[in-house]
């Protein structure tokens, strides 16, 4: 929808063409968040052709999540995830591999593991996902993957945050310094007080800039399991949203690499991609549908997570095979 054509000819025009002439009652836009009035537009086209269907995309979150307010009763709105650690596999092989459920890595990790057993340098593949394989345009560009992700990061910054939010530009570096300074401090010290105090911005402003930043798919917050008055004091952990942005931002100013970090961000990631509602617990590092998890290298012990074994999992980087309440860490990225 940035394409030159619809500068020059309105979108309603183009569908009623192709409808009257052609028949035609599929229809596909991309970037739909580039024209200008593309949320009124969509609602006439919807009430004027009801056997029209209409699949739209774009890069801006918040154009799209406000523009779907009119649409709140004729259409449903997606969230597109990246890939996870199967599809990466399929794309990189060009063989098809299966996902399984949540349960299914839980109750009977032998039996996945030994489906995928056929996949030759798992662990190697494992390493470079972790790296440089949650965005599919890896595959146009490996040489200069980290730094489009870059200039993703500044493009969601200074011109979806900017012109949503209408902030001036001296204001955005904020944005930069909050992710920069997420990629050098483990998630279990990060607090609001403390990145306000590093930024020198008062709390109010930096849970206004965190909640933007999660808007935008930059940053993942991570409730604590609480109920009642207990969900309203926001309790949470804050993450990069996943491991190839934590690389990317890691890189450019010359940090070193934390794997706790990248394997507590790698889980998450899974999980919510599947569908499933991630919790922070002190009882281990997460809760998922009642059972806790504890993420860690090989040699993880127990201790955090004693007195709750029945349905508590300890989750381990550099394992292939899975013992007890033991599961490798890669079987999450088969979820979907």
């Amino acid at each position: 929808m940035d394409n030159i054509y619809f500068a020059q000819t309105k979108l309603i025009d183009f569908v009623d063409e192709l409808y009257e002439i052609n028949g035609i009652r599929n229809y596909f836009f991309d970037e739909v968040h580039k024209y200008p009035n593309w949320d009124q537009e969509l609602k006439n086209i919807y009430d004027s052709y009801p056997s029209v269907n209409i699949v739209f995309s774009g890069s801006s979150s918040m154009d799209l999540i406000k523009g779907t307010y009119d649409l709140s009763r004729r259409g449903t709105l997606f969230k597109l995830g990246g890939m996870s650690f199967r599809e990466y596999l399929e794309f990189r092989r060009g063989t098809a591999i299966r996902s399984f459920s949540f349960n299914d890595i839980l109750t009977n990790p032998e039996s996945v593991i030994e489906e995928i057993s056929g996949i030759e340098r798992l662990k190697g593949h494992f390493l470079e996902y972790l790296d440089s394989g949650y965005y599919p345009f890896l595959f146009e560009d490996e040489e200069n993957y980290h730094q489009k992700i870059m200039n993703i990061i500044d493009k969601t910054i200074y011109e979806d945050i900017s012109n949503y939010y209408k902030l001036k530009t001296e204001k955005l570096i904020n944005f930069r310094k909050i992710l920069s300074y997420l990629a050098t401090i483990p998630p279990g010290q990060l607090n609001r007080n403390s990145i306000s105090k590093h930024i020198g911005l008062d709390n109010k402003t930096v849970e206004n800039y965190l909640n933007i930043l999660n808007e935008t798919g930059l940053v993942c917050l991570i409730k604590e399991n609480k109920s009642g008055s207990g969900l309203l004091k926001g309790t949470e952990k804050i993450y990069l949203d996943n491991t190839n942005i934590y690389k990317a931002i890691i890189q450019e100013i010359g940090f070193e690499y934390r794997k706790g970090s990248v394997r507590e961000i790698f889980f998450i990631k899974m999980l919510q991609n599947s569908g499933e509602k991630v919790l922070y617990s002190k009882v281990g590092d997460f809760q998922v549908k009642g059972y806790n998890f504890e993420i860690g290298g090989k040699n993880k012990q127990k201790k955090q997570i004693k007195g709750s074994l029945q349905n508590s999992y300890l989750v381990k980087d550099d394992i292939l095979y899975s013992t007890g309440n033991e599961i490798p860490l890669y079987l999450f990225g088969f979820l979907y």
